[in-house]
């Protein structure tokens, strides 16, 4: 279709690509487009880098990570979760003691009011031949108030610490965000399994590429192609590199990313989600 077709206003019937390029503009529905072949990751490169692998390790679930990447990056979330722990902990003791310093403020609430209530009652009779006015007031009759004790520390700690309408964290009604314990099974252990083959295959040295479906045999690190795991190796459940027996869970399927073809049996499409405008 020519570009004077594609953007024609007189025709009878609302083409797909108008409605494509109407619905782009107007900021409404899902939109879907379909990744190239530039955004898809090789078979042999790192899931954090993106770069080609050098000493390449290999996850239980296929994941292929240059050593280094994933080792510093195993690291550095140990140290985050370490310090997310710090402040989990020092979020406790806070919330510890602010628990104490209410039970405390509420067992001297209740020892002050029963010091008012003790004052209060009349413990001597009146005499009625004795003038109030020439006396003065008597402390006995006088009505109990509210207690007024001396200014604590925390009072005075709030008047010197103004409150700001500008940062939301230091607003009167803000309270301390509240901080969730850390997990820490994600990088516990890995298992991470040298490979020592690329680019061929380690029995039929077919070449590997993403249109090949790979597996890794965890015994001896070996690069295989699915076809020659399930008609050679399946038969025997024997590693062919090294001799060692297999199991289901020694044969990794690695994950590699897709091609250009729709034919590769991987989603290489994109989708965001936007407001709908329904009658």
């Amino acid at each position: 279709m020519t570009r004077h077709g594609k953007n024609c206003t007189a025709g009878a019937v609302y083409t797909y690509h108008e409605k494509k390029k109407d619905t782009a503009a107007s900021g409404y529905g899902t939109q879907n487009i379909r990744l190239s072949r530039d955004a898809v990751k090789d078979f042999d490169c790192c899931c954090l880098s993106l770069q080609p692998c050098h000493d390449p390790v290999v996850t239980p679930d296929g994941y292929l990570y240059e050593r280094e990447a994933i080792l510093e990056y195993i690291l550095h979330q140990k140290k985050e979760i370490a310090r997310q722990m710090k402040a989990y902990e020092k979020q406790r003791g806070a919330q510890r003691e602010e628990q104490k310093q209410l039970q405390k403020a509420a067992a001297q609430d209740q020892v002050r009011g029963f010091l008012e209530k003790e004052t209060a009652i009349v413990s001597r009779p009146l005499n009625p031949f004795t003038a109030k006015a020439a006396s003065g007031p008597d402390p006995e009759d006088t009505q109990p108030g509210p207690s007024a004790g001396p200014p604590s520390k925390e009072s005075k700690d709030k008047d010197h610490a103004l409150p700001s309408f500008w940062i939301p964290s230091l607003t009167p009604e803000a309270k301390a965000t509240k901080l969730e314990k850390p997990l820490d099974d994600s990088v516990d252990r890995v298992g991470l399994i040298t490979r020592s083959e690329r680019y061929v295959c380690a029995v039929t040295r077919d070449s590997l590429s993403n249109a090949t479906p790979c597996a890794v045999l965890r015994p001896s690190g070996a690069v295989v192609t699915l076809e020659c795991v399930e008609k050679l190796i399946r038969k025997d459940m024997v590693d062919p590199v090294n001799g060692d027996k297999l199991t289901e869970r020694d044969i990794i399927v690695l994950q590699r990313g897709g091609t250009g073809f729709a034919g590769s049996g991987v989603k290489l499409q994109a989708e965001k989600s936007r407001p709908v405008m329904q009658a």
